[in-house]
C-alpha cells in the first residue's frame, strides 16, 4: 500500500526538550507503520525553555525536517534584562524570582499579551507560508497537521490548507483562551476579541480537531469545533528501562517536571511536615527528589516547612535518565494546577508515571481527567488539593508497603494511539 503523505507543522522539536516535543515526536516515529509518511516542519534555532540531545535518537533517519527562521523578542527582552544570550526562557511567564524587575515584568507581560498575538512567534507565521507555499506547489500532501501551543502554528496551517485545499488537523495539546495564565496576560478588550476570534477561526475551519482529554475536548466543542476527538498522551515501551535498577536507599519521593506557583500545595508541605515530626522511621528515611525548575515560591515552601535538609534537587536531566530516576523512586507526586480549569489538565508525566511501575500520588480534583486515568489504571491515588489526612494516610501506605498496586496501562503505549491517530486522520482524507 502506496504510503499517504502529512505535513506536521511543530515549533517545539529536538534539541528540544520537555513534555511538549514528545507527543509529535512519538507520533512521527511510529506513523510509518500505519502507512503515512510525515514531514516535518519547525523552528530554526528557536527559544526553547529547556534542551534534551538524548532526544534525537527517536527521530527517524529517514524523515524530512524542514526548518524555518524566525525572530523571537526574547533576544531583545535578554538584553535590557541583562540575561545572557544563551540563557533559557520559559515563554508562557517571566520568571518571578527577581524581584527588583517586577514592573518591567508586568509591563513586558503586557506587552506580549496585547502585542504578540496569539504568542511570541507570531514573526514565524509569515516566513512559514512562503516557505510552504513552494514546497507545496511543488509536492502533494494528504494532510496538514498543526499542533500548538504555540498557537501561531494553526494560523500557518489555515492558510496553507485554504490555499491548497488540503485536509487540515489541528492539535490543541493546552488551551488557548481558557489556560490557566490567560487572566495574567493583561489583555485589553480588543486583544482579548483577537485571541477569541482567531480561536474561533481555527476551531471551525480545521476538518478535525485533535486534543489531550474530554475535558478539553467539551471546551472546544463549546468554542466553535464541530469535530472533536481526544488522543492521549502516552508512553513510549521502548524509552523503559529494561532491567528495573533498584529502589533509592532512601524512601524517596519523586516529581518530575516544572514545580510552578500553581502546583505548590501547601496541604503536601503541611502533610510531609507533620509525618517528620510524628514518624521517626519515616523521618530518618524519607528523601524528597525534585528533577526540573523550581519556582521561588516552591522554595520558600521548602524553607517555610524546614524540608530543606530533605532536598535532593536536580535541575534538568535527559530525558531517557529521568525514566531511570522514576523506576527508582518510591513514590511519583503528581501536582494538578490548582487553577480553575483544574479538571481538564492531563500533564503527560502521568503516563510515563504509570509505565514506570511505581505507585502515583495525585493531588488535584477526584472528578478531573487525570483521576480518572489513574483510578482507571489502579496507578495510585489521588487526594483532593486540601485533604492532609488523606496525603498523609498514603505516603505512610506506601511507606510501610502496607499497598500494593498492579497498574494496567497498556492502552496508553505511543504505539497504540499512533494507530488511532492514523484513523482518523483516515477518515478526513
Amino acid at each position: 500500500m502506496t504510503k499517504k503523505k502529512v505535513l506536521i507543522i511543530t515549533y517545539y522539536w529536538p534539541p528540544s526538550g520537555g513534555a511538549g516535543v514528545q507527543r509529535w515526536l512519538k507520533f512521527i516515529k511510529y506513523l510509518p507503520n500505519y502507512n503515512w509518511n510525515p514531514t516535518v516542519f519547525t523552528v530554526r534555532n528557536g527559544e526553547y525553555p529547556v534542551l534534551d540531545e538524548a532526544l534525537m535518537k527517536d527521530v527517524p533517519e529517514d524523515i524530512n525536517v524542514i526548518k524555518g527562521p524566525i525572530w523571537e523578542p526574547y533576544s531583545f527582552y535578554k538584553k535590557i534584562t541583562g540575561r545572557k544570550k544563551y540563557d533559557r526562557i520559559n515563554s508562557s511567564f517571566l520568571s518571578q524570582k527577581r524581584k527588583k524587575m517586577v514592573l518591567f515584568e508586568k509591563l513586558s507581560i503586557w506587552i506580549r499579551g496585547n502585542f504578540f498575538i496569539p504568542d511570541a512567534r507570531k514573526f514565524w507565521i509569515k516566513p512559514s507560508i512562503r516557505i510552504l507555499s513552494k514546497i507545496l506547489e511543488q509536492n502533494t500532501f494528504d494532510a496538514i497537521i498543526s499542533t500548538g501551543p504555540p498557537h501561531s502554528t494553526h494560523l500557518i496551517a489555515y492558510t496553507l490548507a485554504k490555499r491548497f485545499s488540503i485536509p487540515w488537523l489541528a492539535d490543541f495539546r493546552d488551551p488557548w483562551t481558557n489556560i490557566d495564565f490567560y487572566k495574567d496576560l493583561m489583555l485589553s478588550y480588543w486583544a482579548d476579541r483577537k485571541h477569541r476570534r482567531l480561536e474561533k477561526m481555527v476551531l471551525s475551519q480545521a476538518d478535525m480537531v485533535l486534543t489531550v482529554g474530554q475535558t478539553l475536548a467539551e471546551e472546544l466543542k463549546e468554542l466553535g469545533s464541530n469535530n472533536v476527538h481526544v488522543v492521549e498522551n502516552g508512553f513510549d515501551s521502548k524509552d523503559l528501562v529494561l532491567e528495573k535498577p533498584a529502589l533509592d536507599d532512601k524512601f524517596t519521593i519523586a516529581h518530575i517536571g516544572s514545580f510552578t506557583p500553581s502546583r505548590n500545595h501547601k496541604a503536601f508541605w503541611i502533610a510531609i511536615s507533620e509525618l517528620i515530626e510524628e514518624d521517626n522511621q519515616f523521618s530518618k528515611n524519607f528523601q524528597l527528589k525534585l528533577i526540573g525548575n523550581i519556582d521561588f515560591s516552591v522554595l520558600e515552601s521548602i524553607k517555610e516547612f524546614k524540608l530543606s535538609n530533605y532536598l535532593n534537587h536536580i535541575p534538568y536531566l535527559a530525558h531517557n535518565l529521568v525514566v531511570e530516576q522514576q523506576m527508582k523512586s518510591h513514590l511519583l507526586l503528581l501536582l494538578v494546577n490548582n487553577t480553575p480549569n483544574a479538571k481538564g489538565i492531563i500533564t503527560g508525566k502521568i503516563f510515563e508515571y504509570m509505565a514506570s511501575s511505581r505507585p502515583t500520588l495525585v493531588i488535584g480534583p477526584k472528578d478531573g481527567d487525570v483521576s480518572k486515568i489513574v483510578k482507571d489504571c489502579n496507578a495510585g491515588e489521588i487526594c483532593e488539593f486540601g485533604d492532609v489526612q488523606h496525603i498523609k494516610k498514603y505516603i505512610l501506605d506506601i511507606f510501610y508497603e502496607r499497598v500494593h498496586y498492579n497498574p494496567s496501562v497498556d492502552e496508553y503505549s505511543r504505539e497504540k494511539l499512533t494507530n488511532k491517530l492514523s484513523t482518523l486522520l483516515h477518515s478526513i482524507t
